[in-house]
């Protein structure tokens, strides 16, 4: 699983997280909101936490008594953790390989002439990597 921090990079790089059944998520609330639930990885499901197009946008609800404190939480207060599937499609057809190396994974992309590695122990990490370099350079 990609580091919380990777993940609001993605966030904040202009990654766009349509929820869908099995998705992770972690909260990111407001500095004023006291509660100790932003480390907890959560996940999308019907009989737990929907999501749930508003007339103000998307949310989360979270459904019975999955997290006490919380009702719902708009969508931007969540950053989406993708999983390792998840991250290679978003790759589509700059990703070349997964290398497995003796400590570390190595993932290879193609952008245009150059060609980039990413390495990481964790291949999602990698992959999460190898994403980021491309938000960014399509910016």
């Amino acid at each position: 699983m990609i580091t919380r921090e990777l993940a609001i990079a993605l966030r904040d790089a202009g990654l766009v997280w349509h929820p869908a059944e099995g998705d992770r998520f972690q909260l990111v609330l407001p500095d004023e909101v006291e509660l100790e639930v932003e480390a907890d990885v959560f996940t999308v499901s019907t009989m737990t936490i929907e999501a749930r197009r508003t007339p103000t946008g998307m949310i989360l609800a979270f459904n019975g008594t999955t997290e006490w404190a919380l009702d719902a939480v708009p969508l931007t207060e969540a950053v989406w953790l993708p999983r390792e599937d998840q991250l290679r499609d978003l790759l589509r057809g700059t990703f070349r390989q997964l290398t497995r190396l003796d400590d570390a994974f190595r993932v290879e992309i193609e952008i245009g002439p150059e060609q980039l590695r990413f390495e990481h122990p964790d291949p999602s990490e990698a992959y999460g990597r190898a994403l980021l370099a491309l938000i960014d350079r399509s910016r």
